[in-house]
């Protein structure tokens, strides 16, 4: 089974790089130690067709919340370097602001979207109204995914059927959890993703549970290179 390590990144900033943004010149860095190591990059919807991966370096790369910035400034280097990415799309704040985080940060919009270049980025859920599905009932996390698959529908939105859960969170205790996780299946979704900070094994073990590292913009490359390489957190 092929080690498949899976990058999540939310903001990009031309000034600076803390927490959850991360700068272009940091950004640009890693994705240069990528393409130095000759790691092959993949969509996530089209892993759902295979059942072995190329190679020994692969990787999968995320962004969060479809902010404008990682169109202006993630898609030029994703293009110089010749990489993909996959986009996870609050579908409630198209064009609006994100209302969970700094309520300032800009939100792409529906046009903007169905603009995108569809051999660098690839669309997938990221819930619609971006509230911990740990902390809904499984009624409410039901109507929040049917609200993600017909809004995408009716907007002519092409969405992967993979969700990036907000914050990570799910149902963790059954029968919560299992009933969650044949929720997913009953709505044809091929993966949900949560945090984790852990390298996967693909095939997927648990494909509703698929683990993503958070690329924090106050990281070394050096650890960037360490969690990319290592099964261990840092």
């Amino acid at each position: 089974m092929a080690k498949l390590p899976i990058l999540m990144y939310h903001d990009i900033s031309t000034y600076k790089s803390e927490e959850l943004i991360i700068s272009v010149e940091k950004l640009e860095a890693q994705f240069a130690y990528l393409v130095a190591k000759k790691y092959q990059t993949y969509h996530l919807g089209d892993l759902k067709e295979r059942s072995t991966l190329e190679g020994t370096n692969n990787v999968v790369i995320t962004f969060d919340d479809a902010y404008e910035s990682q169109l202006e400034l993630a898609y030029p280097l994703l293009k110089k370097y010749r990489l993909k990415a996959t986009i996870f799309v609050p579908m409630q704040y198209l064009g609006q602001k994100d209302a969970w985080n700094t309520n300032d940060t800009r939100i792409m919009s529906l046009e903007t979207l169905k603009t995108l270049d569809s051999d660098v980025f690839e669309l997938g859920f990221h819930s619609f109204a971006h509230k911990k599905y740990d902390e809904l009932s499984l009624v409410n996390i039901e109507e929040d995914v049917k609200k993600c698959i017909i809004s995408a529908r009716e907007q002519g939105l092409d969405v992967a059927p993979v969700l990036a859960y907000p914050y990570g969170k799910y149902p963790r205790e059954n029968p919560k959890k299992q009933e969650f996780l044949e929720m997913l299946s009953d709505y044809e979704l091929a993966y949900g993703l949560r945090i984790g900070n852990r390298i996967n094994t693909f095939p997927f073990k648990n494909p509703y549970e698929v683990q993503r590292i958070d690329v924090r913009g106050d990281f070394s490359l050096g650890t960037f290179k360490r969690k990319l390489r290592y099964n261990r957190w840092f």
